[in-house]
């Protein structure tokens, strides 16, 4: 079977440059990552593999129709991994817009151009691309939030409670809308919290370790006892190339690694992890801090993956634990990202 020719937006961002790495480890497909370099991507993310001959990075927007669909047109893409977002929730609240353009529009865009690439009509694939997929990743928060008991399923009912949240809720409605009405070769997945190395320094737990580390006081909305479930971002890349490779076509998978912690335990670990790596004359403990809450704060999120455990295969190699001490350790190794 000839080599897919994959397209991966927002790849030199968090999440999309681990995959990048996940995927280049031994794949001989040709990778064009598409970033648009905003204050979240960063190509010192794709140091590790811009050696490679079947790499290519293309700055570009995914808002802007016209620059993506030339490039469906000249390089053909077989395959389209569309991790692209807006995606701080605090963000979100005071610059909507954004997240409109660039999660609600982009998508429509990409998917757009994928249509008009790979089929003669809708259900009618063309036989060069009978094997194209496009894998739409998005989020948990599309759920909204729960009380103390219960877990997302791929069932429950959509309920995003921010300006990000029903962003990402609304590009994951036009990807199904492609699926049932064209019949598009789409996947999507749903993660939950996602942290380890070349996560934005904005995001929670990169800002506690810069906080601890500089000596400034470590912020916590509320009284800390928000409840989230951890996945580390290795594990995310393996889910996602499992969908891709075995997800049933138009389906959704959860993808979370069964670690709900508060955000205040968070805090408290990452702090006791540095008294440990990186001692001062006090604990880093002292430094934690409560502020006022942010508004729409949703409660607590967490994932049931069993749909994919079962189905896939899929399992998460880290707990918490194990995975908070290697992100760290990275950014005490790599200190000019926070």
């Amino acid at each position: 079977m000839k080599n897919n020719k994959v397209l991966i937006t927002g790849g030199a961002g968090f999440i999309g440059s681990n995959y990048v790495a996940y995927f280049m480890e031994e794949s001989k497909d040709e990778v064009f990552v598409l970033d648009k370099l905003t204050y979240a991507g960063d190509l010192r993310n794709l140091e590790g593999v811009k050696h490679l001959p079947n790499y290519t990075f293309i700055e570009g927007d995914i808002c802007d129709a016209d620059v993506v669909d030339a490039l469906f047109k000249k390089h053909e893409f077989t395959q389209v991994v569309h991790f692209a977002a807006e995606s701080h929730v605090d963000n979100s609240i005071s610059g909507p817009g954004a997240f409109v353009n660039t999660n609600i529009i982009g998508t429509f865009n990409l998917l757009q151009s994928a249509y008009k690439l790979w089929m003669k009509g809708p259900n009618l694939l063309k036989e060069a691309y009978d094997h194209a997929r496009f894998l739409h990743v998005s989020t948990d928060e599309v759920y909204g939030t729960l009380g103390e008991t219960g877990l997302f399923t791929e069932e429950t009912s959509y309920a995003p409670n921010s300006p990000y949240s029903a962003s990402k809720a609304s590009s994951d409605f036009l990807v199904r809308s492609y699926f049932h009405t064209y019949g598009m070769p789409v996947v999507t997945t749903n993660c939950s919290n996602n942290y380890g190395p070349n996560q934005h320094k904005e995001k929670l737990i990169p800002t506690i370790i810069r906080k601890a580390i500089s000596g400034e006081p470590i912020p916590i909305y509320g009284d800390g006892k928000n409840i989230r479930d951890w996945l580390y971002v290795r594990d995310h890349c393996t889910g996602i190339k499992l969908a891709i490779d075995k997800g049933r076509l138009g389906e959704t998978y959860n993808i979370g690694g069964r670690n709900e912690r508060e955000n205040l335990y968070i805090a408290h670990t990452i702090c006791k992890i540095l008294d440990n790596l990186k001692p001062q004359q006090n604990s880093y403990l002292d430094q934690i801090t409560f502020v006022t809450d942010r508004p729409g704060h949703d409660f607590r999120y967490a994932i049931d993956a069993s749909k994919i455990e079962n189905e896939l295969g899929w399992k998460a190699e880290e707990n918490f634990e194990s995975g908070i001490t290697k992100t760290i350790t990275w950014y005490l190794e790599h200190s000019d990202r926070l």
